[in-house]
């Protein structure tokens, strides 16, 4: 298949909002099974833009039902190489209040019993054993920056993603103890996708979506859905200009 500029793993829809142009679906099959959804693609200042619904696009699969290793190799097979995942997050620390977009530069893992890896033991082969010290790639998130910034879009430059199983939300002593940890955000579907990524060769960044604080945090009494809705809808208003331009580069 032909190259892709960028891809894109995010929510439901998210490809509309780049206004894509000839945008075909594809339906790939990987030795991990099916991906999430079909890969839509499509051009976008001349340039193939892939995107995937990381949990269908109907949001059928919880957090830890998503399918990352198929995903991820979906993508490669289309063609891709580089990865923007948009992940919807809470935020603990000051500076990662709801409606604030941020590009982390670490992660905790506090998943269990997911799929992490690509080496199931099986065809025989070496266990890798990646490198993952800076777990987003150092050159994929300055390119993310430096579109912000042509495009004028805020984004945090930064920060710790805790990644927590769900699909409940988590409490306030477990909150209290990720900001221990140095976590800034919290969120359920940044690993193992990370780590998978940099199995498999992708280049890899996280643009988080801050829709709320995380329990105990900030001054609101009870999250609400709508508020959630509208502080997710305020944040992303600047990434189809973002996306279009991180694809020029």
């Amino acid at each position: 298949m032909a190259d892709i500029a960028l891809a894109v793993i995010g929510g439901t829809g998210i490809y509309k909002l780049a206004q894509l142009d000839d945008v075909e679906s594809l339906q790939v099959e990987t030795r991990f099974g099916a991906p999430s959804g079909p890969i839509r693609v499509g051009r976008l200042h001349g340039r193939r833009i892939a995107f995937l619904a990381r949990h269908g696009e109907g949001h059928s699969l919880p957090p830890h039902k998503v399918n990352y290793r198929a995903n991820l190799a979906a993508l490669q097979q289309a063609g891709a190489t580089r990865i923007l995942a948009l992940n919807t997050v809470g935020g603990i620390t000051d500076g990662f209040g709801p409606r604030v977009l941020a590009c982390p530069d670490q992660v905790i893992d506090y998943t269990w019993g997911r799929e992490s890896t690509i080496w199931d033991g099986e065809g025989g082969g070496e266990a890798l054993h990646v490198d993952f010290g800076d777990p987003y790639t150092p050159l994929l998130r300055r390119r993310i920056l430096d579109a912000a910034r042509v495009t004028g879009v805020a984004v945090v430059d930064g920060g710790c993603y805790g990644a927590t199983q769900g699909p409940r939300l988590e409490t306030k002593a477990e909150i209290a103890r990720m900001r221990r940890d140095g976590c800034d955000l919290v969120g359920m579907t940044g690993m193992p996708e990370a780590a998978l990524a940099r199995e498999f060769g992708l280049e890899y960044a996280c643009l988080a979506i801050v829709a709320n604080w995380a329990a105990g945090c900030g001054d609101a009494a009870e999250i609400t859905l709508d508020e959630v809705l509208a502080n997710v809808a305020a944040a992303s208003a600047g990434l189809p200009g973002l996306v279009g331009e991180l694809a020029r580069g």
